[in-house]
């Protein structure tokens, strides 16, 4: 659910308890609900009819289960990162696409890390979605432009940042100046050449010259050939007998010399038609870049001034030396730029698996704000990024990486909710589907499904309900103290399937907590629900996160909180050292400096302008863990998973496949 579309519906209503409000701005097809208790004081509820409520992970996602369950949506900032909709983005086949004209389940291209490199890497577009900013141009060195939104983030030499920002106050974060250098390769060609008539005689007499008439060539060159030779009129393929498939020209080429002779003055189309069909009839890639093997001198001298013409670098390559040839120069931007440009039948290659760079030519010039608010467009992909004008560009993961650290729930994502009311109806409807196969479900794991709206909606008993009667198995990971309301059908949900619990507590000092969680219940309440559950049966998993350094890593702080976690009855811990993912981090860091300004040269020390602490420093904080929780009898690593409430506290079964507390599933820390 996005904040797409938002229409205007009238003015304010009354705002009475529990009554129905006409908003300024309301989701389409929802009723928009404010409550006048204190708990739900200035937070409005979006009532939607879901039309499914299982998502499946992407295939790219690190995160370690394949099916997730989220009842609430939240969180007003998912549409802050934004581009204007004639943006290009490179799809996996090497084409371009404007943003706007995307749609969810098309395959672009994004980034995955390789060490503390990058690479290009395929992926889909998950979520689509538009609004209206103010815009901003970003532009650079080599001309490339993006207008985008201020909040909206680019890939650089140092990092991720936001197109604007300031160095102090409240608005501080990290923001492109014109001493960043941006990820990429520039700007591509928009659209594949037009096949004019110029095109058409170019890709002829590139394709006759390459000797593809007689030569064996891919099926779509030959067709491609064809058609274009009938558009030209008088050149017709003739096919020898028992030889229909190389034969394409005979006595009519000699006859069709206004097609195949080299032009006195050609246009731009047809030296982009010429590369094309000699591409076509005589090329290939070789080393990663476009080669053609041409050695007949005339045929070299057009090609090479066709290519110096058009923007591209070659190197001739004498026979005497190697087989000879054409090489084109260049990286990852001239092998997708050459696709781009001349549209051959051949395959080019794209982007994928090369290394992400950027060099000067992407250095930025200037960001400058239009004074204008302009329609503006983004997606979630399952890569977390994708190529925009040429650049990597960060999608919208504001959400995810806020309920990652939990760290702004009474305030971010309480404020603005979307609340599937018919839940339990449409996940019963689903596990019913016959292609359904009763595959772990995990709940928790983009925002809480115990969160203070379920105090209201009550829409867990009906989730857990359905589950219990498809004896489907699943996990929670949660916050919310407001699971023991639920404990009956936990328990009766265990006698026919797996569920396995998970409670978060990353510290039990109560005057930290009132600084850092105030939307969370508190340590104490967390503890005394770990005890209900356990009471209860359930082997309750900690995930304990997260780990502030400097504030909760010390091992006096680890030993209070491993030790009062024993004593509630959980039979493991799983360690999680803080993460400031973008959004976030901005988020924490001013918190961090307003609280305790003394942490910051520790923090600059450890995270930089990065999302995680070192792993030697991890490691550590993992070893003193595990020293704690060996004092106190408890494990590290993994979560209990129950089958059967009177099953042994300390008999520890394994968790379903896939489904671990570990990585990337602490999305509500």
């Amino acid at each position: 659910m996005r904040w797409d579309n938002l229409k205007a519906t009238g003015g304010p209503g009354t705002g009475d308890p529990g009554q129905p409000r006409v908003l300024p701005l309301a989701l389409p097809g929802a009723v928009a609900r404010t409550f006048d208790t204190p708990e739900f004081r200035g937070v409005t509820f979006y009532e939607v009819q879901a039309k499914s409520l299982i998502n499946r992970v992407p295939g790219a996602s690190r995160v370690p289960f394949e099916w997730t369950l989220n009842p609430y949506r939240g969180c007003s900032h998912a549409c802050v990162y934004c581009l204007t909709g004639d943006t290009e983005i490179l799809m996996a086949d090497g084409s371009t696409r404007p943003l706007a004209g995307l749609r969810v389940g098309d395959e672009i291209v994004g980034t995955v890390r390789d060490g503390r490199l990058r690479r290009y890497t395929t992926t889909r577009v998950l979520a689509h979605w538009s609004t209206v900013k103010p815009a901003h141009r970003v532009t650079l060195a080599d001309g490339t432009t993006l207008v985008a939104s201020g909040e909206h983030r680019f890939l650089t030499d140092r990092g991720w940042k936001h197109v604007t920002g300031t160095r102090h106050g409240r608005s501080r974060r990290p923001h492109l100046t014109t001493a960043n250098r941006l990820a990429g390769f520039g700007a591509l060609p928009s659209a594949a050449p037009a096949l004019s008539p110029a095109y058409r005689r170019g890709y002829l007499c590139g394709f006759v010259n390459g000797d593809g008439h007689v030569s064996p060539v891919p099926g779509a060159a030959l067709e491609r050939a064809h058609e274009y030779a009938a558009a030209c009129g008088g050149l017709h393929a003739l096919a020898g007998e028992g030889d229909a498939e190389r034969e394409f020209a005979g006595a009519s080429v000699r006859d069709a010399s206004a097609v195949l002779d080299w032009p006195q003055m050609p246009e731009r189309d047809w030296r982009l038609g010429f590369v094309a069909g000699l591409y076509d009839a005589d090329g290939g890639l070789a080393g990663g870049l476009p080669r053609f093997n041409a050695v007949d001198k005339v045929v070299v001298d057009w090609l090479v001034e066709c290519l110096t013409v058009l923007g591209f670098a070659a190197v001739v390559d004498e026979p005497c030396a190697g087989p000879g040839g054409v090489r084109v120069l260049g990286g990852t931007r001239e092998r997708v730029r050459f696709g781009l440009m001349f549209g051959p039948a051949t395959a080019t290659g794209t982007a994928a698996g090369d290394l992400v760079r950027g060099d000067d030519a992407l250095r930025v010039v200037s960001v400058e704000p239009l004074g204008v608010e302009a329609p503006m467009y983004d997606i979630t992909t399952g890569t977390g990024d994708f190529i925009a004008n040429g650049v990597v560009s960060h999608n919208c993961f504001a959400r995810r990486t806020h309920t990652y650290l939990d760290l702004d729930a009474g305030h971010d994502f309480d404020t603005q909710i979307v609340v599937k009311v018919n839940a339990g109806e449409v996940l019963r409807r689903e596990l019913s589907a016959r292609g359904w196969t009763g595959a772990h479900l995990a709940m928790g794991t983009n925002v809480d499904c115990y969160q203070r709206a379920e105090g209201r909606y009550r829409l867990m008993r009906e989730i857990l309900a359905a589950l219990r009667d498809h004896a489907n198995p699943f996990s929670i990971l949660t916050k919310g103290t407001l699971i023991t309301r639920d404990l009956d059908l936990l328990r009766q949900a265990a006698e026919v399937t797996s569920v396995s619990l998970s409670m978060s507590v990353g510290f039990v000092d109560e005057a930290l907590w009132r600084s850092v969680e105030p939307g969370t219940p508190s340590p104490l309440r967390r503890l005394d629900a770990i005890r209900r559950l356990s009471d209860g049966g359930f082997r309750v998993g900690v995930l304990m996160a997260p780990i502030l350094p400097g504030l909760t890593d010390t091992p006096e702080s680890i030993d209070a909180t491993v030790g009062a976690l024993a004593a509630a009855g959980a039979v493991s811990i799983v360690p999680l050292v803080l993460h400031l993912r973008p959004g976030a981090r901005e988020w924490y860091r001013a918190w961090l400096l307003r609280e305790h300004p003394e942490l910051g040269p520790r923090y600059r020390e450890l995270y930089g302008d990065g999302s995680y602490a070192p792993q030697s420093y991890q490691r550590e904080v993992a070893a003193r863990v595990r020293l704690a929780a060996r004092r106190h009898g408890l494990r590290t690593g993994g979560t209990g998973t129950t089958r059967g409430v009177n099953a042994p506290k300390d008999a520890l079964q394994d968790a379903p496949k896939r489904t671990s507390a570990a990585g990337e599933q602490l999305t509500l820390l």
